[in-house]
């Protein structure tokens, strides 16, 4: 079993299509520019992130492991008081979970930075259950790429945005305000061990790993989020989240195996204080919100790459990412 979820997490981590990624090319007005970079982070191991930016160069395909994208590596930047969007990915993953996402973001005028979470990412998930950590190493990325990063000077730092999946997608929230009780989980796992987080909870436990740190970890740099599909929904009670301010979108699976209707996505939507921009996205599956898969990897990995009869990943994702962008437009405008 160990294995087995070890190999789903590296093969969602970096699934890849490379005709759709050359049909994204072929629509843009010009090559999203990209960039391989480390983050500090004072609390633990350098952060690996993507950055991925606005470009007036061409494209080229970039391959990174099994992923192959089209884009203008290290070419110049192009643009002045950009938005910032973070991506924060699942258990298990890695910066280039949602690519496909990140250049369609760029396309359209945003500088986005995903990072590969330390501790729970496609090579080490030692520190997998112990999801306070990647808030923390958010506010990280953010530091980063305002005060570090080479091209900090075009970005508007009033204008930040969060994109956060599955595990992201706890991250996400605790990273606007949502306090989770994790005295919440055993009841619930008792009731569902089947989960999926209940299943890498438990074998914390039996591994001897202490509980979360439950502190509040809010960064209010952030004004707008993307949520698809968020781990531990229920660890946010009834007024767990009033203290998220900013507008919200939320994505959820309609046929999520994962992460089962309604625990999960369906209790953040009940208790956020103001009405998300709500999503149900039918006859999809957990894995549907990744990049699609090539050939390849869905001979290598059919769990993770094979959406339910009836659902076309390649044309959801068209769908998905430009309801992101629109997203992201309407909520980080200028003053």
């Amino acid at each position: 079993m160990r294995h087995a979820i070890k190999t789903l997490c590296t093969i969602a981590s970096f699934s890849a299509l490379t005709t759709v990624a050359m049909a994204l090319a072929a629509t843009c007005a010009h090559g999203a520019g990209f960039q391989h970079g480390i983050a500090a982070d004072p609390n633990g191991k350098p952060l690996e992130i993507g950055i991925w930016y606005p470009s007036q160069a061409t494209p080229k395909s970039m391959t990174m492991g099994p992923t192959t994208m089209p884009v203008a590596f290290n070419g110049p930047i192009e643009g002045r008081a950009l938005p910032l969007v973070v991506m924060s990915h699942g258990t298990g993953s890695s910066f280039l979970g949602h690519y496909d996402t990140a250049i369609a973001l760029a396309d359209a005028g945003y500088v986005v930075a995903a990072v590969t979470h330390t501790g729970d990412n496609y090579a080490d998930q030692s520190r997998s259950v112990l999801i306070m950590d990647r808030p923390r190493q958010m506010r990280r990325v953010i530091d980063h790429m305002l005060s570090s990063w080479d091209s900090r000077a075009t970005i508007d730092p009033d204008r930040i945005g969060m994109f956060g999946f599955s595990a992201g997608g706890f991250t996400t929230l605790a990273s606007i305000g949502g306090l989770a009780d994790f005295s919440r989980v055993g009841p619930m796992c008792g009731a569902h061990p089947a989960d999926f987080a209940c299943q890498l909870i438990a074998k914390a436990a039996t591994a001897g790993t202490a509980p979360p740190d439950a502190s509040p970890v809010q960064d209010d740099r952030i004004k707008a989020a993307v949520v698809a599909a968020p781990a531990l929904g229920f660890a946010f009670s009834p007024d767990a989240l009033k203290h998220v301010k900013i507008p919200v979108q939320l994505w959820r699976a309609e046929d999520d195996a994962m992460l089962p209707h309604p625990r999960y996505a369906e209790a953040v939507r009940l208790a956020l204080p103001k009405i998300p921009d709500y999503h149900v996205v039918r006859k999809a599956g957990h894995f549907d919100f990744l990049a699609p898969c090539s050939a390849a990897l869905a001979n290598i990995a059919a769990v993770i790459c094979k959406s339910g009869p009836g659902f076309d990943r390649v044309a959801f994702h068209q769908t998905f990412n430009a309801a992101v962008v629109d997203f992201f437009g309407k909520n980080l405008k200028r003053d």
